[in-house]
């Protein structure tokens, strides 16, 4: 086995912080990838269990995914990597270089700039300018005969090949190795994979090293802190990767990592582009991040997967000169502000946002309460046919879901949902009620199976979600999870929602009048500018979204106003509501146009 593989292998011994390091002289070409020296004395290591069955994944498990070569030139390219920099003297990191996409395709520009320099001894020349970290043991070997033949093709002697492509390739967890140095470029592919994928030690020894995992953040994200800590003062980062972290929960401290240290220079939108080899799950975006001073982003969306026409996109995205209006590309400002969610939408409808949010209060400071139905964790045990549930009157109510719904108003197919809970929000006596009793015991190995119920044997028949009777009986608005448009339905028949339902009430503003202003183009605004697009360009309207619009209180709406919003939504004419709300806002001419009214609509 070559000394400086043996090196890199020792170099990655995990419990070299805690216990001491491996010697070369007993690592071997079939040893683990980590491993304990003193077994005896210390057992075994889960973290080195869960690694070591990491480097012997499948695909799905270690999150692979491969990315086209037009799309690799073109992350190259608005990364800077570029045969026209000094790259001899410039060092490059790809975190996961899988089959090489990125690599290969780097190790070309590198040989380039090493022909044009006039082909300087080759180990000297080119040893320090990359590094390249891989955990799958086969992707590593296969890989790296890839890389000797690319060498070798270029005229350099095969035994020097091995030298540079040993020094180059790192075989090792990238999140747990030590690096030698800082990096002018990091750039590729990192990992997709969700957290119950990885053992709990490891997920453990992860968290305890990275700060933005948080809550369910998939791997990616730590990925993406460790590459920009490596980076040099004037490094780039360039990624394409998963789009959720930058409007989700779990990406609150990596959005307030980039927002403290660095920049977010160019954001190109990747969904429903074959940007990868296969087609994968995921909603991909281009990401080059570094330190300069500014706080301005260049943006594009959905780029054809052609060389010529991402060639020519990256020189727009990196151009000094202010990108004309039809090379698809946008300046945006301030898209990066602390653990907020990134709008990388048009400037001007990021300055209708940020007024409305300053001269507005929330939905939810004017009066009114987000919330979103029932689940159950069972519902061919909880919910059947309201007439049919043979249980007293008083253990269930009527259900309405979105099939109820689809038609905009209320088309009630007779669902209902079983109701455990008295009055206090504990569970009721099963005693005290034999019918009730009877019903669930007869479906007791579907319900007491839940996890719920696992967790609190004596509470098996509980509902996942506490369910308030109340709640039925108010007027409310529904807005169904996933839609294209703002599905706003107003619902005053005593149903009760189903978990795929949002719902908002309100003790102050007249329902049927926020129905006509959550009908404009307000609420799509809002949830399409903070949260995350699936494909499609469907939309969640979720609570966290919803929370969000801002709108005025009550009290501050003229009566004159009140009657044209509440016929607007009657009508449900949407001119006649965007009007309204224009109104509402004091919306100037180019804010409604933003907003989505047209040239007629505009006042």
């Amino acid at each position: 086995m070559d000394a400086s593989l043996t090196r890199q292998r020792a170099q990655f011994y995990f419990c070299s912080n805690r216990y001491p390091s491996t010697l070369a002289s007993e690592m071997t070409s079939n040893a683990p990838l980590i491993s304990l020296r003193r077994p005896n004395l210390f057992g075994d290591c889960p973290v080195t269990t869960a690694v070591n069955a990491l480097a012997s994944a499948g695909i799905e498990q270690r999150g692979a995914v491969f990315t086209r070569k037009e799309v690799v030139e073109f992350i190259l390219d608005l990364s800077g990597y570029t045969i026209d920099r000094p790259l001899l003297t410039m060092r490059l990191l790809e975190p996961s270089f899988g089959g090489g996409d990125f690599l290969l395709c780097a190790i070309d520009r590198l040989l380039q700039t090493w022909d044009k320099a006039g082909k300087p001894e080759a180990y000297n020349a080119l040893a320090d300018a990359i590094r390249a970290v891989e955990l799958h043991r086969h992707s590593y070997r296969e890989t790296r005969t890839a890389v000797v033949a690319h060498l070798t093709k270029a005229g350099i002697a095969r035994r020097t090949a091995e030298s540079l492509a040993d020094q180059w390739l790192v075989f090792g967890d990238f999140l747990l190795i030590e690096l030698d140095g800082q990096f002018d470029f990091v750039i590729g592919n990192p990992p997709y994979v969700r957290q119950e994928l990885i053992a709990d030690a490891l997920m453990a020894e992860y968290r305890a090293r990275y700060h933005t995992i948080y809550d369910r953040a998939d791997i990616y994200v730590p990925f993406i802190q460790r590459s920009l800590q490596s980076l040099s003062p004037k490094g780039t980062l360039g990624f394409i990767c998963a789009d959720r972290w930058m409007k989700n929960r779990y990406g609150g401290p990596l959005r307030q990592f980039v927002a403290d240290h660095f920049h977010l220079k160019a954001y190109v939108d990747m969904v429903d582009t074959p940007a990868f080899h296969s087609d994968v799950i995921a909603y991909p975006a281009i990401i080059v991040i570094d330190r300069e001073k500014t706080d301005a982003t260049r943006v594009a969306h959905r780029p054809a997967i052609d060389a010529n026409e991402l060639t020519t996109l990256a020189q727009h995205l990196t151009s000094k000169v202010k990108p004309a209006s039809n090379t698809g590309v946008k300046i945006v400002p301030r898209v990066v502000a602390g653990a907020e969610p990134w709008i990388l939408e048009s400037s001007d409808q990021l300055a209708l946002i940020r007024r409305l949010e300053r001269d507005f209060p929330t939905i939810e400071e004017a009066g009114c309460k987000v919330g979103i139905g029932v689940a159950t964790g069972a519902d061919r045990a909880f919910i059947g046919k309201f007439d049919e549930l043979n249980v007293e009157a008083d253990r269930k109510l009527p259900l309405v879901m979105t099939r109820d719904i689809l038609s905009r108003c209320v088309d009630w197919r007779g669902l209902g949902v079983i109701n455990p809970f008295d009055d206090k929000g504990g569970l009721v006596e099963l005693i005290k009620y034999p019918r009730l009793r009877s019903y669930l015991e007869a479906r007791r190995d579907q319900i007491a199976g839940r996890h719920v119920a696992q967790k609190a044997p004596s509470n098996w028949y509980r509902t996942i979600d506490r369910i308030y009777p109340a709640l039925a009986a108010k007027p409310k608005l529904l807005i169904p999870d996933i839609k294209g448009e703002a599905h706003i339905v107003y619902e005053n028949e005593g149903l009760y929602p189903h978990h795929n339902l949002y719902y908002l009430t309100s003790e102050t503003w007249d329902l049927q009048a926020l129905q006509a202003v959550l009908l404009s183009g307000i609420a799509r605004m809002f949830v399409a500018v903070y949260s995350t697009k699936m494909r499609g360009g469907y939309l969640r309207f979720q609570a966290q979204y919803l929370r969000r619009i801002r709108v005025p209180a009550w009290t501050d709406v003229p009566v004159s106003l009140r009657k044209r919003l509440i016929k607007a939504a009657a009508s449900r004419d949407a001119v006649a509501c965007n009007q309204a709300v224009f109104e509402l806002y004091k919306m100037t001419p180019a804010e409604q146009l933003v907003l989505g009214g047209s040239e007629s609509d505009v006042a």
